[in-house]
């Protein structure tokens, strides 16, 4: 064997020793979860519920670091950023997809910057009014957004998020036009509706459930494909009179790009076990949470499909942020 090709064929034993070593001994070190969002919200419950349950079956510490700001933007850079060593992760949602559709330049590359885990669950948003409005379903409020253009508002937890994404579908699948009335978090955005300071407001079934239970909203609907089990009594957006809409939220698991392949497998076969094991499922389900765990490669094709919508509602709402 020639000099050249036995000092290749060194070099490619010697990074396939590597990287099977460097999987085996992960985690070297405490596992960092970053979260584009304030503690408190659906994917704060989901990526802590997870790093507990990873941290018993794995020995390791995994800890949540909570980076809000920018529409996400600026944990998931600081992601993009990081080693490929496992020690940093991003745990997202919806505006994940959102933020290509609405912004011209991001400071990463949604598929080049990052390597896709999985999909970790799906959550409904929940349309939800001031008790006072006199318009108790999504034909309604169709019908008087038609007639009054603009009267009509709708607050949600930030420009271009989740939630207000699913109130321009609302416009673009009706044809109705309401006013979009941003708060600065869910919090505000839930004080907002029960307050009367705005006619309505999407939000996390999650946040959503109690006040609605309690009659200090009224849910009109979910916006998902199929009803929300623990408001079985609410209609979907589309079975109240706006067919074809469909609005939900998800929330995934990412590394940097180049995160080894054994590293990815593991993370994804102890997540797995994580939300099949009894405690985690009913934890979150009982939350609103329909868990997923798509593969790395389906994860991926649910992305672009993702990032093709928004973009077609932005499209069509004439918006951007840049």
């Amino acid at each position: 064997m020639k000099k050249k090709s036995l000092i290749a064929f060194a070099v490619v034993a010697g990074l396939s020793i590597a990287t099977a070593a460097h999987a085996q001994s992960w985690p070297l070190r405490p596992v960092r979860l970053l979260l584009p969002y304030a503690p408190g919200g659906g994917v704060d419950i989901v990526a802590r519920t997870l790093a507990q349950k990873l941290s018993e079956q794995l020995g390791a510490s995994f800890l949540v670091e909570n980076r809000p700001g920018g529409t996400g933007i600026v944990a998931t850079e600081l992601v993009s950023r990081s080693a490929p060593d496992g020690h940093t992760l991003l745990v997202s949602a919806t505006e994940f997809g959102i933020n290509p559709a609405v912004r011209a330049k991001l400071p990463y590359d949604p598929f080049k910057d990052f390597t896709y885990i999985s999909q970790l669950a799906s959550v409904q948003f929940l349309l939800v009014s001031h008790p006072s409005v006199p318009v108790r379903s999504a034909r309604q409020i169709v019908d008087v957004a038609k007639a009054q253009p603009g009267k009509l508002t709708y607050g949600s937890s930030g420009t271009a998020g989740g939630p207000h994404l699913a109130g321009e579908l609302f416009q673009v699948v009706s044809g109705a036009r309401w006013t979009h009335v941003p708060f600065k978090g869910a919090g505000p955005a839930m004080i907002g509706v029960m307050s009367g300071e705005v006619d309505f407001s999407f939000g996390s079934t999650i946040g959503y459930l109690e006040p609605a239970r309690s009659g200090k909203v009224r849910a009109i609907a979910v916006t998902g494909a199929k009803r929300f089990a623990p408001l079985a009594d609410v209609p979907t957006v589309a079975e109240s009179g706006v067919p074809g809409y469909s609005a939900t939220g998800w929330y995934g698991f990412y590394g940097p790009a180049g995160l080894p392949a054994d590293v990815v497998r593991k993370l994804h076969s102890e997540t797995a076990r994580a939300f099949n094991s009894a405690d985690v499922k009913d934890r979150l389900e009982r939350a609103g949470n329909e868990l997923v765990m798509s593969s790395p490669e389906e994860f991926v094709v649910f992305m672009r499909a993702e990032i093709a919508k928004w973009t077609r509602v932005v499209k069509a709402s004439n918006m951007r942020f840049d």
